[in-house]
């Protein structure tokens, strides 16, 4: 994503591989969400280059769940890290094999857990004992043998985590403790594979991940052990964070090679046959992704500026922190001024019936006019598909992916009908 200035006019056109948004706006309507396929593809690739070749990158399509950002992905490398029926046949039509799937989530059903079967996805990744009975269950009726990771809920913490998903009472995941006071897991048709461990997330220190990667491959050889089978499959979760707010820092690729390669090495040496797997969501995809609304009113309240605008946190509930009042700002521009444009405070809100609809809290911002297009930036990640995108019947966003210098509407924005068509109206109000 980039800029230029207009020759016929002092403002500044913010563009993605060339083309303005604001002709992509003005196309597919706002709001919308545009990804640079080109940034995707990059980030990518940056991942692959830099860290230990025989890393396999598996996509959290939760950050993203678009088939073509899946695709995209996939054509450059990645697998796919599925926690849903519709995740499973996204990645499978986008081209991802099965052996190159896993599935994992704490409460999955016998429809999900029967569809892993049938079409034969590399595991399992199973959070509970009683998990573990209903797969070895299925797996008899279906006269097949289930491959089955183990998700480990570990006894240590991560530091510098946004989100802290293990080594507290968790629903991920069964207790370190509790496995190795287990007598060896056997299922007649259940063959334990690996060991996965998801510490947390928006880790932006490269030392912490390091080091939850040394005791998660600790972790694995010794759960192996004990449970006496072969470890085809380590899985060290990801949490690579992005940096959002002021005073944050991207990771460096290169500092954390430098720490995590020789980790990664020495444990293919000692375990030649043993998949090692890194799961990435928001790091391939929130820098590719703009959240782009249009300014509708403007107004004042009580000495402070207020842009309202058509779209708000219904669509980027991450901007906002999912279940919190905006604190810190996302990086958020207007598409059509400098950036070093004098700046005012404004408030950034949508177009909901609650006060809680702000997407941005006294914003630097140049003067803003209606009809104004507003960038959230760096989301490219937990957008529509975080946001309670229904709320006042909205609905979903137009997606467009510009690609190879082209932009493609990847998914239509909902109508009345997509909302209305079904509903059933319980008395025929026609006669």
């Amino acid at each position: 994503m980039s800029e230029f200035t207009s020759e016929s006019s002092t403002r500044t056109e913010f563009t993605v591989q060339g083309i303005p948004v604001s002709a992509i706006a003005a196309e597919h309507g706002t709001p919308c969400y545009v990804y640079d396929g080109a940034e995707l593809a990059a980030r990518m690739r940056a991942v692959r280059t830099a860290l230990y070749p025989g890393l396999e990158v598996f996509y959290s399509l939760k950050a993203n769940p678009n088939i073509s950002i899946c695709a995209l992905l996939h054509e450059n490398g990645a697998r796919a890290e599925v926690s849903s029926l519709a995740e499973l046949h996204t990645a499978l039509r986008a081209g991802v094999a099965p052996e190159d799937i896993l599935f994992l989530g704490p409460g999955k059903s016998e429809a999900e857990l029967r569809a892993c079967l049938e079409t034969g996805i590399h595991a399992i990744i199973c959070e509970s004992f009683g998990e573990l009975d209903r797969i070895s269950a299925l797996a008899a009726e279906s006269g097949v043998t289930a491959r089955v990771v183990l998700r480990v809920n570990p006894d240590f913490a991560v530091k510098g985590s946004g989100l802290t998903m293990g080594g507290k009472p968790r629903q991920f995941g069964i207790d370190a403790a509790q496995l190795f006071e287990a007598e060896p897991l056997t299922r007649a048709h259940v063959r334990l594979i690996g060991v996965q461990v998801y510490m947390g997330t928006r880790i932006l220190a490269e030392e912490p991940i390091a080091e939850n990667t040394r005791r998660i491959l600790d972790l694995a050889q010794r759960l192996a052990r004990h449970h006496r089978f072969e470890l085809e499959l380590v899985d060290i979760g990801g949490g690579l964070g992005v940096a959002y707010f002021e005073k944050e820092t991207d990771l460096d690729l290169d500092v954390l090679a430098g720490l995590l390669n020789p980790l990664l090495e020495k444990f293919a040496a000692d375990h030649p046959g043993t998949r090692l797997v890194m799961e990435l969501g928001r790091y391939l995809t929130a820098t590719a992704g703009l959240y782009v609304t249009r300014v509708e009113y403007v107004k004042t309240s009580n000495g402070e500026r207020f842009a309202v605008t058509d779209g708000g946190t219904n669509h980027h509930m991450a901007a906002v922190g999912i279940g919190s009042f905006v604190k810190r700002n996302f990086p958020m521009r207007v598409l059509g001024a400098a950036e070093d444009a004098a700046t005012e405070p404004w408030n950034v809100t949508g177009p909901l019936c609650t006060p809680n609809d702000t997407i941005g809290k006294k914003v630097a911002l140049p003067a803003v006019e209606p009809g104004d297009l507003i960038g959230v930036l760096r989301s490219g990640a937990y957008g529509p598909s975080a946001s309670p995108v229904h709320f006042l019947s909205h609905g979903h966003p137009a997606e467009v992916l510009v690609h190879e210098g082209r932009a493609h509407l990847i998914r239509e924005a909902d109508g009345v009908e997509d909302l209305l068509g079904k509903q059933r109206l319980l008395i025929d109000k026609t006669h």
